[in-house]
């Protein structure tokens, strides 16, 4: 078969438009032979690594698929749930909460980049329940080539195999949407309410290899302006936030300062306490549950700190689903 076929909708049934939620994915489990099926499609994607592709081949094949699985599968072991990976099981409350907050009206879908549950497979669900006008939001507030732009061509891949395609639009970044802006600031602000406020605010943001920004992505400075933005609701100074990078990979530069030797060093310059939180991660996931709360909270205390505060992600938290609900409230004008 050429082409997947498509349902046809009868007359006398309404078509609808749907929401289709994207984020990167996750292992269907934390074993070495699963992380290693995750990792093998995650790091072959082109638009993730940006090697020659016969080279990155035998690095990938020879090297890395050889060795980081076991180590990863055990860092996946202590954040996993009895529901299964973190990142799915907040993903599946989004969802939920995002069709209830739509009323119902609007059939609403999660499709992982990498894993299951697969965009094909969101997209046919959609399709399923008469949907003709899909709307893509990929759950990344701000824009990178690795992840919204892969996430595009995942959607036109698929489109490539259907019959009849659906019309579409796509958010492609949302990093200074006030309501988001307003969540997260909601989110820090609720903590130290409940745990104090700390002498500093990392701000940190999964990294990606500094010559993106040499060529044109926006990832950096839309970093920026989101700290600058959270910075400014609430009221603190601009010393007291420090925006920072993570879970680099590689001998490449990537964007700076990084996480954890920022972490490291601000003891020896009279920090004693933080609070780290992740705006551009909608879910807590390994890269939040295990790499900030777990590993830089070691650094930190290690070399001198006193207090470290992991401020959750956005999750299903109420405020997040009404600032997403007002995001594609505003991207679905002129649709019915």
């Amino acid at each position: 078969m050429l082409f997947k076929d498509s349902p046809v909708i009868p007359p006398d049934r309404k078509e609808k438009t749907g929401v289709l939620l994207i984020n990167l994915g996750t292992p269907q489990a934390p074993t070495p032979k699963s992380v290693r099926a995750y990792l093998s499609q995650f790091l072959w994607d082109r638009r993730v690594v940006e090697i020659p592709r016969p080279l990155w081949w035998l690095l990938l094949n020879g090297i890395v698929l050889r060795t980081r699985p076991a180590k990863s599968a055990r860092n996946y072991q202590s954040v996993w749930t009895e529901q299964g990976s973190p990142l799915l099981v907040y993903s599946r409350q989004q969802r939920d909460a995002l069709s209830s907050a739509l009323n119902s009206q609007i059939p609403v879908e999660i499709g992982m980049r990498y894993g299951s549950p697969s965009i094909t497979s969101a997209i046919d669900a959609l399709v399923d329940q008469d949907v003709r006008r899909i709307l893509v939001l990929p759950l990344y507030p701000q824009y990178s080539s690795s992840t919204t732009a892969s996430a595009f061509e995942a959607v036109a891949s698929d489109f490539c195999q259907r019959r009849w395609l659906p019309e579409l639009r796509f958010v492609g970044q949302y990093h200074d949407f006030a309501p988001y802006i307003a969540a997260c600031a909601d989110a820090i602000r609720e903590h130290w309410q409940q745990h104090g406020q700390t002498d500093r605010l990392v701000l940190s943001y999964h990294g990606v290899p500094r010559f993106h920004s040499d060529r044109g992505d926006p990832y950096y400075s839309q970093c920026l302006s989101t700290s600058r933005l959270i910075a400014e609701n609430l009221g603190l100074e601009r010393h007291i936030v420090i925006t920072t990078f993570q879970s680099r990979f590689g001998k490449a530069e990537w964007l700076q300062p990084y996480t954890d030797k920022t972490l490291q060093n601000l003891p020896a310059e009279g920090v004693k306490s933080v609070s780290v939180f992740c705006p551009g991660f909608s879910a807590d996931c390994l890269e939040t549950l295990e790499e900030i709360n777990v590993e830089n909270r070691h650094y930190f205390l290690a070399a001198g700190g006193q207090t470290f505060h992991y401020i959750p992600a956005l999750n299903a938290a109420a405020s997040h689903i009404q600032a997403l609900k007002a995001l594609i409230e505003r991207n679905l004008q002129g649709w019915e």
